[in-house]
């Protein structure tokens, strides 16, 4: 299938958002247009402050306030209700921060079984799921750490499974490596970027590092509030 053809999982129409700081409104985005399909691995680089946070959370519905128009996997989002918006989380996206928020009192496999509970997955199939996920980073031998026995890679990679655990159109990653040195940082996107390939979901992944940008599909720069 062409590039072309395949489905549109983000289409994003003069997407806009300010904020008042006093008697001063900051205009964060400006008219953001951007189209991501599926199996794309685009790179959202921008410098610190730039906007790119704020982006991926008009994507990932994680707050109002946004002008525009926002559809996921073709349906409209910018008049959905709250729980509309909870729903097409839930069924559609995957998120990895910087800093990896996995839930220190269970295991890397119960890290992972989690979302799939919540999404109404049986449990025996949640953990096939989860350790396969698992095994696929190289997590093998580490199913049943906490995260305080993991390292700081193993930890991104556990939030990586993770985010792919419900087979969500599209992961988005918000300087998902800001944390960990070069080496470490540059084997853990790779892995993403494999994994996300591997499930058929798309990708945006913000970054200011020019050299892992450059790994990805296609980059976007936002500037000034757009994108160039």
């Amino acid at each position: 299938m062409s590039d072309h053809n395949k489905q549109k999982v983000v289409e994003l129409r003069d997407v806009r958002r300010s904020f008042s700081q006093g008697d001063v409104r900051i205009d964060v985005l400006k008219g953001v247009n951007l189209d991501i399909r599926s199996n794309e691995i685009v790179a959202l680089l921008g410098p610190s402050g730039s906007g790119k946070s704020t982006l991926l959370q008009a994507i990932g519905l994680l707050e109002g306030g946004f002008e525009g128009s926002i559809k996921l996997a073709g349906e409209e989002t910018a008049h959905m209700s709250a729980s509309g918006h909870t729903r097409i989380r839930r069924e559609l996206l995957g998120f990895v921060y910087q800093f990896h928020h996995l839930l220190p009192d269970f295991s890397a496999k119960e890290n992972v079984v989690m979302p799939q509970l919540i999404a109404g997955t049986g449990k025996a199939d949640a953990e096939v799921r989860a350790e396969a996920l698992l095994t696929s980073l190289g997590l093998d031998q580490r199913l049943d750490h906490k995260p305080s026995k993991l390292s700081g890679g193993e930890q991104q990679r556990v939030a990586v499974a993770r985010a792919l655990a419900n087979a969500p159109k599209l992961v988005l990653a918000d300087e998902p490596t800001g944390n960990l040195d070069e080496a470490t940082a540059d084997i853990v996107l790779a892995e993403l970027m494999s994994l996300v390939r591997e499930e058929g979901s798309a990708a945006l992944i913000a970054t200011h590092n020019e050299r892992l940008a450059s790994k990805m599909d296609r980059v976007v720069r936002l500037h000034e509030g757009v994108l160039d």
